[in-house]
C-alpha cells in the first residue's frame, strides 16, 4: 500500500477514535499500563533508538477510583431532577470497600516501624475486613490471622483461606465484652504479644476514618463535580461514615448533607436519636450495625438517619440484580433503599449519592 494512501487512513481514523484525553475521562481507574521511553540497541544498524515499552502496576494499586453509577431508576423521587448515585466499591481488588483501610493502616504502621518483617497481622472482622487483611497481607509477604464470627457467609470465609490466612470463626451469641467475643480476641493476641503480632483495630483505629477522608470523599467530590447535596451509608465501623462525611462537609462549606442508613436491630439509630445505649436486637445484613459504639464512629457528622429493615435491603438486591444488572451485598441493598427512601422526601431537587460496599456473589450460599 503507497504512503499516500496509509497517511489518509490514518487521518481519518484520528476523527474517528477519540483522543486519549477523553478516554482517560472516561475510564479513569482503568488504565492499567503506561508508555514509557527506553533506550535499546538496533543491532543490525548498531545505533541507539527510542522506543517506547509498557509498564504495569501491581495489583493492589488498583485499590479506590472506583465508578459511580446511577441507580436512580430503583427509586421513585418526589421531584423532577433527583438522582442516586452509587459508587461501586465492589470493583475493588479485593471486592469491597475494605481495601482502602487496610492497604491504608498498614502502610502507616510500616512507615512508623509499628509493623516490621516476620510480625504477623490479625485482624477481626465480620468479613470484608478480613479478607482485604488477608489478601493485603499476602501480596506484601506477612501472614495473618483473621477472626470473625459466625455470621460471616461461607464465600467470605473460603476467601479469606484461599489468600493463606489462618482464619478463626468464634460461637455465636457472645455478648461484645465476653473475652471471646472476635473483637475482644483481636485486643488480647496482639497486646499480649506486641513483638509478634499487629492489630488493624478497625473499630477503634482513626486511621479508618482518616483513609476516607484522603480518598472516598475526594473521589466523590471530584465524580460529582462538586454537587452532592446528601451522602447515605450505613454505619459499621464507623470509618467509612465518619470520614466521607467529614471531608464532603468541610469541602461543601456544610452544605452537605450525611444520612445514616442502619439496620433494625442495631444500636446506632437509637443512640443516634436519643443519646442512650439500648439492648441491640437481630439482624441479617452483613457489615452494617453494631450491638455497641466503635470509636471510629463520630456522630456529630450526621444529620439524621433511616432505619431499613433485612426485607427492604434484600428486595432491593434483588431489585439491583435485575433492573440494573448489579449484584450488590446486603450493605448496598440497605444504602440504596435509604437513598430511594430520602429521595422519596425531599422536596428539592438533590444529588444523593451513596456506597456499594461489596459485592452479592459472596453471598450467594445464603
Amino acid at each position: 500500500m503507497s504512503q499516500p494512501v496509509l497517511k489518509g487512513i490514518f487521518r481519518r481514523l484520528n476523527k474517528i477514535l477519540p483522543s486519549s484525553s477523553s478516554l482517560g475521562k472516561v475510564f479513569p481507574r482503568r488504565s492499567s499500563s503506561m508508555l514509557q521511553p527506553n533506550v535499546i540497541m538496533d543491532k543490525k544498524n548498531n545505533v541507539q533508538q527510542d522506543r517506547m515499552v509498557m509498564e504495569y502496576p501491581r495489583f493492589r494499586s488498583l485499590i479506590g477510583g472506583t465508578p459511580l453509577v446511577d441507580v436512580t431508576n430503583l427509586a421513585n423521587p418526589k421531584v423532577e431532577g433527583t438522582r442516586i448515585l452509587a459508587k461501586c466499591e465492589f470493583m475493588n481488588p479485593g471486592y469491597s470497600i475494605k481495601d482502602r483501610i487496610v492497604c491504608h493502616i498498614l502502610e502507616q504502621a510500616e512507615k512508623k516501624g509499628l509493623l516490621t518483617p516476620g510480625m504477623t497481622i490479625v485482624a477481626a472482622s465480620s468479613g470484608n475486613t478480613g479478607a482485604s487483611t488477608a489478601m493485603i497481607a499476602s501480596m506484601k509477604g506477612y501472614k495473618s490471622i483473621i477472626i470473625t464470627s459466625p455470621k460471616c457467609s461461607i464465600e467470605k470465609q473460603d476467601a479469606i483461606r484461599a489468600y493463606g490466612a489462618e482464619l478463626i470463626v468464634t460461637a455465636s451469641g457472645l455478648k461484645p465484652d465476653d473475652p471471646e467475643h472476635y473483637m475482644n480476641m483481636e485486643h488480647t493476641l496482639c497486646e499480649r504479644n506486641p513483638d509478634t503480632y499487629f492489630g488493624i483495630n478497625q473499630y477503634d483505629n482513626q486511621l479508618n476514618p482518616l483513609a476516607h477522608y484522603q480518598t472516598l470523599g475526594p473521589e466523590i467530590w471530584t465524580q460529582t463535580d462538586g454537587t452532592i447535596t446528601h451522602f447515605v451509608a450505613a454505619g459499621s465501623t464507623g470509618g467509612t461514615l465518619s470520614g466521607t462525611a467529614r471531608y464532603l462537609k468541610e469541602r461543601s462549606g456544610g452544605d452537605v448533607k450525611v444520612i445514616m442508613a442502619d439496620p433494625i436491630g442495631s444500636v446506632f439509630y437509637d443512640y443516634f436519636k436519643t443519646g442512650v445505649l439500648k439492648k441491640p436486637g437481630s439482624f441479617e445484613v452483613e457489615g452494617v450495625g453494631k450491638e455497641n459504639i466503635p470509636g471510629a464512629m463520630d456522630f456529630g457528622m450526621i444529620d439524621d438517619a433511616i432505619r431499613v429493615s433485612d426485607c427492604e435491603a434484600f428486595k432491593m438486591c434483588h431489585a439491583m440484580a435485575k433492573e440494573e444488572g448489579i449484584l450488590a451485598g446486603g450493605s448496598g441493598g440497605l444504602n440504596v433503599f435509604a437513598a430511594s427512601k430520602l429521595a422519596e422526601e425531599l422536596d428539592e431537587p438533590a444529588t444523593i449519592v451513596t456506597v456499594l460496599p461489596d459485592s452479592g456473589i459472596e453471598y450467594l450460599s445464603k
